[in-house]
């Protein structure tokens, strides 16, 4: 039988034989498996209400099984259909479909180890297991066909970063306007103040986000995920330590699942830098370089990196330090059209992330140092940037923060 290949299925294929797999078996029930649904190009608004599955071997056409009542649901990809009514029909037709095929690929981290692509129900695990099957995971095809982005939208994280960085850039001009006004006595400015003026600079700029940015001053700097809002926010004074964390990515682009650019910034306001401050800052940075050497000598060499071993390299720096127990995340996350991708994190804290980080991928490097409460005074301080790689390279798309702002 002939089909259509959609663009990427001879891709997989190539793939999943690269991998030594059979093929990479795909599964949902109310689109519990948001991975699958775009690498299939399935919309999140549709219907699905009934089990279905997706089977894509190394080599042959592809199968799919739905149920009766939602016979059409796949019908825009290419293979074979099967359709079920009742679970015993549902076992042996789907037993059927992958007789002689043993080892499949599904979104599945054993012991959950990378939680991101875990997306398929132990349940379902253990009744493939009973078929003779043996379940690998998905993450590394997860990352070569989610994470890699074209030259098209490389071209759109650049256009965010250009315009990301100008708002902060005059973002840090903004406050000392209102904090030492030319004429008049300054007024009441808020972290929420500046999370609105920053957010106002992004749309003029074209550009769309989830939420934030995030404005931190003072020991609310010291929480990572700290939110301001107009309900909850802190004055901004002269004399203060501030951290800006700000995200965004080209809303109407021609280029589809445009790119984000993030960033994170520290300064000080109307006073030079504390001696903690500015040591705590410089090992923050000289964290992030080490975790960015380490990925451009992998690339220039050739070499596979996986995202753990950044994140050892960034980790080593601040331990060395004396400020280990501070280092309560991450070193980075993926970027892609989602700002937390489906590609490899450098993570070896939170998750051993062993997925490697491919050619044309776009990741976060920031690690940070978060003094707890018992410091006086409390702050915190992140050093963000974005790195892309490419067959024999690796580098930083905009600006590295070398000293602390000076506002």
């Amino acid at each position: 039988m002939s089909y259509s290949l959609p663009m990427e299925l001879e891709a997989i294929q190539d793939a999943l034989r690269n991998a030594g797999l059979d093929g990479w078996l795909f599964y949902d029930h109310h689109h519990r498996d948001p991975i699958g649904d775009r690498i299939l190009g399935i919309e999140a608004h549709v219907h699905v209400t009934r089990r279905w599955y997706y089977y894509v071997p190394a080599m042959g056409e592809p199968r799919k099984l739905v149920h009766r009542i939602e016979q059409f649901r796949l019908d825009h990809l290419p293979g074979v259909k099967e359709q079920y009514s009742s679970w015993q029909e549902l076992a042996a037709k789907l037993e059927a479909m992958l007789a002689g095929q043993r080892r499949l690929a599904m979104q599945y981290s054993a012991n959950n180890a990378i939680m991101y692509v875990s997306m398929v129900d132990a349940g379902t695990v253990e009744f493939l297991r009973g078929m003779g099957k043996e379940i690998v995971s998905s993450a590394d095809l997860v990352s070569e066909f989610e994470a890699v982005l074209t030259a098209e939208q490389i071209a759109t994280h650049a256009v965010a970063q250009q315009a990301i960085d100008a708002v902060l850039a005059e973002g840090w001009l903004e406050i000392g306007r209102r904090l030492r006004p030319a004429v008049g006595a300054p007024g009441r400015l808020t972290e929420f103040d500046m999370v609105q003026w920053l957010a106002e600079g992004m749309r003029r700029e074209g550009l769309t986000w989830e939420n934030g940015p995030n404005v931190s001053v003072g020991p609310n700097s010291a929480d990572s995920h700290y939110e301001p809002t107009a309900e909850g926010s802190s004055e901004i004074h002269e004399g203060d330590f501030l951290l800006i964390d700000i995200w965004g990515k080209v809303e109407k682009s021609s280029v589809a699942h445009a790119v984000h650019y993030d960033i994170t910034w520290t300064g000080v306001i109307g006073r030079e830098p504390s001696e903690l401050e500015q040591r705590i800052f410089e090992t923050v940075r000289d964290a992030r370089d080490a975790a960015i050497a380490r990925v451009e000598a992998a690339f220039a060499a050739g070499a596979p990196i996986c995202g753990f071993e950044a994140d050892d390299a960034a980790r080593a720096v601040i331990a060395g330090a004396g400020f280990g127990q501070y280092f309560t995340h991450r070193t980075g996350h993926n970027i892609a059209a989602e700002l937390h991708g489906s590609g490899a994190h450098l993570d070896n804290l939170e998750t051993h992330d062993v997925r490697r980080i491919l050619p044309n991928t776009c990741f976060s490097v920031e690690p940070g140092i978060y003094l707890t409460p018992e410091h006086s005074p409390q702050f915190g301080v992140r050093s963000e940037v974005n790195m892309l790689t490419a067959p024999g390279k690796a580098w930083v798309t905009g600006p590295r923060q070398r000293e602390l702002v000076r506002i």
